[in-house]
């Protein structure tokens, strides 16, 4: 067998070799570069490290997470939150929900559901979360801090009418109080 290069720099078998094979190499050098410059382009576009984070989603600041709120002089900035001192974020909301009874005593041991929105960032979309948590003897949860917005709870509690609402919090800490009717009186 004969082996001798074409005009295109590529190995040929045979002197019988086809133009054509040769015009279709020298095109298909043209595809792939367009094809590796479109994968390129597509891998920059949907690198996550680009994505957009908001502000708040960040959490605290480059000087709480050093440990220390001093200036240059080395002195307490008098503006400043103290470490002991928990500060919300903005947007962010704190509930406290009171669960009673039809004649004002409190549920205790009753499961509460609350479901938000969280956002998803950059070309994402916003995802459903849900914390579960239950009453104490007192009938009061706390809910740890959250989103603003759009909020659903959810009270089931044994012997008791499941409870369930979409609530719009705008405040930083507010109180929710609910009411359990008693269940449908089954025959």
């Amino acid at each position: 067998m004969d082996f001798e290069f074409g005009s295109a720099g590529d190995l040929r078998a045979n002197s019988n070799w086809s133009k054509r094979g040769v015009k279709m190499a020298i095109r298909a050098k043209p595809i792939r570069r367009a094809r590796a410059l479109l994968v390129l382009s597509a891998a920059i576009l949907l690198c996550p490290c680009f994505a957009f984070v908001p502000p708040h989603a960040l959490g605290q600041s480059a000087a709480s997470q050093t440990g220390s709120s001093e200036n240059s002089a080395g002195k307490p900035d008098e503006g400043a939150p103290s470490q002991d001192h928990k500060t919300s974020s903005p947007g962010m909301t704190r509930i406290r929900i009171q669960v009673t009874n039809a004649n004002d005593k409190p549920v205790g041991n009753a499961s509460v559901y609350v479901r938000y929105y969280i956002s998803g960032g950059f070309l994402r979309a916003e995802k459903l979360n849900e914390l579960d948590l239950k009453t104490n003897q007192d009938g009061t949860v706390k809910v740890p801090e959250i989103p603003q917005g759009k909020v659903m709870i959810q009270v089931v509690a044994k012997g008791w009418h499941t409870f369930g609402k979409w609530y719009d919090i705008n405040q930083e800490e507010q109180t929710v109080a609910i009411k359990l009717d008693p269940p449908p009186h089954w025959y």
